[in-house]
């Protein structure tokens, strides 16, 4: 049985921030990139970060993980740029390779290791993709090996929905607690609202 990756797309340049690395907002006293990282390799059986650059400063917010860093160079392009690159740099021999935004603060270990467990316990390769509570379709998302290909060819900015769409009929949805399958922050009025949620909630 081959293993299961984890890739965390985190080559992007935070644009909607105006300013300031939203990958490098504090959580709970540690970056929100490394805690991702974290996070997967407590879960997976080897973990891939894609960044813009290895003198770019996630890559030192991620100094001394036992983590696979890929740069890439034409991030500018689009989301498509980490998967294709970050998929293509994967060790050989997995079974399949989970996607992971790198933006999404409320998905944790027992989270992956259920997407994973959900891939594990079927008897074909299927995708497995994260849902909310009340089943709207969310992250992280685990493609089996077949698809690597199609995932080494995307283009455009749409992450890998072209590869979901295309395999419909093979996606099974895992349910997570609550709405953190959608929660992902990407501007500093979604960080503000967020932040004070988590502190009305201690």
């Amino acid at each position: 049985m081959g293993g299961i990756a984890v890739l965390i797309p985190a080559a992007g340049a935070s644009r909607r921030m105006r300013g300031t690395d939203k990958l490098l907002m504090d959580i709970g006293g540690m970056c929100l990139l490394r805690r991702q990282a974290e996070a997967a390799l407590a879960a997976a059986d080897h973990v891939a970060i894609t960044i813009p650059g290895h003198q770019h400063p996630r890559a030192k917010a991620l100094a001394g993980l036992p983590v696979q860093i890929v740069e890439v160079p034409d991030s500018d392009l689009g989301m498509s740029s980490s998967i294709r690159r970050g998929v293509g740099f994967l060790p050989r021999d997995l079974d399949g390779v989970m996607i992971l935004p790198a933006d999404m603060p409320e998905i944790t270990t027992a989270d992956i290791t259920e997407v994973i467990r959900a891939f594990r316990n079927v008897p074909r390769p299927t995708i497995q993709q994260a849902v909310t509570a009340d089943g709207t379709p969310g992250h992280p998302v685990l493609f089996p090996a077949d698809c690597f290909p199609a995932l080494q060819a995307l283009s455009g900015d749409m992450g890998a929905k072209a590869v979901l769409k295309a395999n419909i009929h093979r996606v099974r949805q895992v349910p997570l607690a609550g709405q953190r399958a959608l929660v992902d922050l990407d501007t500093p009025e979604a960080w503000a609202e967020w932040q004070a949620a988590q502190q009305a909630a201690e």
